[in-house]
């Protein structure tokens, strides 16, 4: 775009950091922008239900998009995005990670405030927890799918059928059904399996009180 500000819809999803994930066509113009200048901006928007989504939350995020080619971080970007399976193996088709360098959080009116990477993102080593998700999400999806549909309806009141865990990070995890997503968050950081395992049964347990 010979250097003018270009905006373009995307989907994201989060890694265990909170670092944005995206999957992007090499033949899309911001792409082919990304190619030019790293540089990009995301802006979150948190304003869905106000009746003047200025008076709304909204976050922009900076930083610089890198191509990254982990399979465990495309395997966690479709799961949160189930059709992106269709076309993720296509030659033509990137993973990005964004590495955020500030956020601008708009959290209504009169309320502005920079934030550095360090507050945006979990800063300790996610790493073990980051290998045993694949493992985490089958199990629980395979072998405990009424927990999950606890979850969904006991802890959040969704209602839905075939709940889903589509993700687990140190703060929380992410449910899905049929289209309709839903959060769940952790009592307190988890950064192992032994220490997931326990949040979860503990949360399985106030589901059913």
């Amino acid at each position: 775009m010979h250097g003018a500000p270009y905006a373009s819809l995307v989907v994201i999803a989060a890694d265990l950091d909170a670092s944005p994930l995206l999957l992007l066509s090499d033949l899309a113009q911001h792409s082919r922008n990304i190619v030019f200048d790293p540089r990009v901006s995301l802006l979150i928007d948190g304003t869905a239900g106000y009746r003047d989504p200025l008076t709304g939350p909204r976050l922009t995020v900076i930083g610089q998009a890198r191509a990254v080619t982990d399979q465990q971080r495309l395997a966690r970007f479709t799961a949160h995005h189930a059709t992106s399976t269709v076309y993720s193996g296509f030659a033509d088709f990137r993973l990005y990670r964004l590495a955020v360098e500030r956020g601008h959080l708009v959290a209504g009116f009169g309320r502005i405030h920079w934030i550095e990477s360090r507050d945006l993102l979990f800063t300790a080593d996610v790493a073990a927890l980051a290998a045993a998700e694949p493992e985490i999400l089958r199990h629980m999806n395979e072998h405990h799918a009424d927990a999950v549909a606890d979850y969904a309806r006991g802890l959040l009141g969704r209602v839905g059928v075939d709940w889903r865990m589509t993700g687990i990070d140190p703060e929380g995890a992410d449910l899905q059904s049929d289209g309709e997503t839903a959060r769940l968050d952790f009592a307190a950081p988890v950064l192992t399996p032994a220490a997931a395992r326990t949040a979860l049964v503990q949360l399985t347990q106030n589901a059913r009180k």
